[in-house]
């Protein structure tokens, strides 16, 4: 009985011990960072270059993973199902967080509990932008065709559980417009019928679409705030659209329950590459505004965004299916 018991306790040491153990080592081996849009998008840019900078901060390779579907639900969901190890991370934005939970009610993830926030990564604007068939030259040009043909002119999202469809959403509303929806699975799947005319419009962030508009490809309509990549391009605001200043953000998660020293240092790690020097021109280059605050303080962010959305979806009498 003795030996028995000795045994018992020298194994509930030993567990115990073990994951101590594990957070003294971590990180060990690659760590994989899930994207839930496809390649080529802001979002995919965004994460490639924080994925470079962490991975030369740990000392170990992040690896990107796509998994598109489902406005970025798949993806995400995939990211609250792994292991909280530190060996599985994921791109959180403003549509699979605080947006999501305003369309779907049967959402696969509470974005609150089913994550540890590990750090937003940057913010940045909107652009309208459109293409041969949205048949404009300026933004009043485009207003007034769109009045003229009310529900005839197409915009596409990335999905009904995104923030860039609520905004579009939103847009309507503000300026008197209505007009035909058709979603995509992201942002790289919709250029390509832009430019060809199968739809006419796309509420986006400028990293992903700065180059076509620069190209002559594409017309920028307007910004929600001021965009470095495309400063030509006028405000919302100054034509007339009040209220309509959004910007979208990156985040970084783990699953629920990552070690609080696991999520510090890899947010120490961000905000140390990011905050100045060449990290921050990197992403000041691309239209976004590093952030890189804690994760409580992200945490309070998902949060406050979440009551806002819901707040907006409410007024534009949207109920989750």
């Amino acid at each position: 009985m003795i030996h028995t018991t000795r045994r018992a306790l020298i194994g509930a040491a030993t567990a115990l011990a073990t994951p101590a153990l594990a957070q003294d080592v971590w990180p060990s081996r690659p760590i994989r960072c899930i994207v839930p849009l496809p390649p080529g998008g802001g979002t995919d840019a965004t994460a490639r270059i924080a994925m470079r900078r962490l991975t030369e901060a740990l000392g170990v390779p992040v690896v990107i993973e796509n998994r598109p579907g489902a406005g970025g639900m798949v993806g995400t969901e995939a990211v609250a199902r792994a292991a909280p190890d530190g060996y599985t991370i994921g791109i959180a934005t403003s549509s699979s967080h605080p947006v999501a939970p305003i369309f779907r009610r049967d959402l696969p993830y509470d974005p609150v509990t089913s994550f540890t926030p590990i750090t937003l990564l940057g913010n940045t604007p909107y652009v309208l932008i459109g293409g041969p068939s949205a048949g404009a030259a300026d933004f009043p040009s485009l207003l007034a065709r769109i009045r003229a043909n009310p529900g005839r002119v197409i915009y596409a999202s990335v999905g009904i559980t995104t923030l860039g469809y609520l905004l579009t959403r939103q847009l309507e509303l503000l300026a008197g417009i209505e007009m035909q929806h058709v979603p995509y699975r992201g942002s790289s799947q919709v250029y390509p019928d832009l430019m060809n005319g199968t739809v006419a419009l796309l509420l986006d962030n400028p990293p992903a679409s700065a180059a076509l508009v620069r190209d002559g490809k594409l017309t920028a309509y307007a910004v929600s705030r001021p965009s470095v990549l495309l400063p030509q391009v006028a405000s919302f605001e100054s034509f007339g659209i009040h209220g309509f200043d959004a910007a979208f953000w990156y985040g970084l998660v783990a699953p629920a329950g990552l070690p609080p020293a696991m999520a510090a240092r890899m947010q120490q790690a961000l905000a140390q590459a990011f905050l100045h020097g060449p990290g921050k021109a990197e992403m000041e280059a691309m239209d976004i505004t590093p952030a890189m605050p804690t994760p409580a303080d992200f945490a309070k962010i998902i949060a406050d965004d979440t009551q806002s959305w819901r707040a907006l979806a409410q007024r534009l009498n949207i109920q989750p299916e």
